[in-house]
């Protein structure tokens, strides 16, 4: 079992990352603000345009440590990627199933359903929670179509089809977020998904906080041995971790949308945490962006126990597990790939 290990974020915007012996240092104007032991840190995440030194990505390369680069608002980048860990012949497997539409479609309706499958119990966890003060008619009517969508995903065999299904699920799912925010609903009203930039307070925290989702997951997938830029669902696009979208798809509702939830309806953020631009776009702040990562780090460490394994172990090793799975399934040790059904 992977431990699990600290995330470095480096949220200076000037910062530059440098190796000094089995150390990774973060400079500022030549000064050292940080020093860090590369042994106790599973992950990097860089919110700075300054880089880093090509020792220190040898160094996280040689040592399995994730090296990710983000803009300072939180848009992804790059990451630093050494010699692939895993067996050739999974990766030769993973590519021919990619190229497959019948096997894409097999892997991909199974992501789906877990999205699906977990929006709609972080709607039955709001109603169960805070039934008197929320609209129960709405979230229940929402509820149900979601759970409609569930057995024409099951059969579902394209990929197109698919998507189209998985826009409508996702259509209902957003159209009630609104009826789950219960502290300052007139300054996080939420009017739909949007991004690049974010229009909103609500998107401004989903966009970061599925950017740190997404790092965990490419950084799981290349841990087991699988290329995190090859997806089922997500094609082929250069630069983008399309695998790591996929296996997000079925984390986002339980993982990240609920722990944003979390955030606001339990005013560890507030309004006056978010910069709103001339354009429109909306932004975290610099201190409130600290606030997310520490309370996301802290939420990575509380225990669940998995639905298919039935093993106690904290979130934050779920995307490990989830692509644990999914190898184990490319490799024909599982029938079909287990999806993430939280309960």
């Amino acid at each position: 079992m992977r431990h699990l290990l600290n995330t470095l974020f480096v949220l200076t915007e000037d910062a530059f990352l440098a190796l000094d012996g089995e150390n990774v240092i973060v400079k500022q104007d030549g000064n050292i603000i940080g020093r860090y032991p590369l042994h106790i840190l599973s992950g990097i995440v860089s919110f700075s345009y300054a880089g880093s030194s090509p020792a220190l990505m040898g160094a996280c390369a040689k040592r399995n440590v994730a090296l990710s680069f983000c803009t300072p608002r939180g848009k992804f980048l790059a990451r630093s990627c050494g010699e692939s860990s895993g067996n050739v012949l999974l990766r030769r497997i993973q590519y021919r199933a990619a190229d497959d539409p019948i096997q894409s479609c097999r892997i991909a309706r199974n992501f789906i359903f877990g999205k699906v499958y977990n929006s709609r119990w972080v709607i039955q966890r709001t109603l169960r929670d805070h039934k008197l003060r929320v609209d129960e008619e709405k979230l229940l009517d929402a509820s149900e179509q979601l759970k409609a969508q569930l057995p024409l995903i099951a059969e579902e065999t394209s990929l197109d089809s698919l998507r189209g299904l998985e826009g409508a699920s996702a259509n209902i799912y957003f159209s009630v977020v609104n009826e789950m925010i219960l502290n300052n609903q007139d300054a996080f009203a939420f009017q739909g998904r949007s991004h690049r930039p974010p229009l909103d307070r609500i998107n401004a925290l989903l966009s970061f906080v599925y950017t740190l989702l997404a790092h965990d997951c490419a950084s799981a997938l290349e841990a087991v041995g699988l290329d995190s830029y090859v997806g089922f669902l997500h094609r082929d696009r250069p630069g983008r971790t399309s695998l790591a979208l996929d296996v997000m798809e079925e984390l986002r509702p339980c993982i990240a949308d609920r722990f944003v939830l979390t955030l606001i309806n339990n005013r560890m953020i507030t309004p006056e945490d978010f910069e709103i631009r001339e354009s429109g776009a909306v932004y975290l702040k610099d201190g409130a962006r600290r606030t997310v990562l520490n309370q996301w780090q802290q939420h990575k460490q509380e225990q669940i126990t998995h639905p298919y394994l039935g093993e106690k172990l904290p979130w934050g090793l779920v995307p490990y597990l989830q692509a644990l799975l999914l190898a184990r399934y490319l490799r024909d040790d599982l029938d079909a790939y287990p999806p993430f059904l939280w309960k």
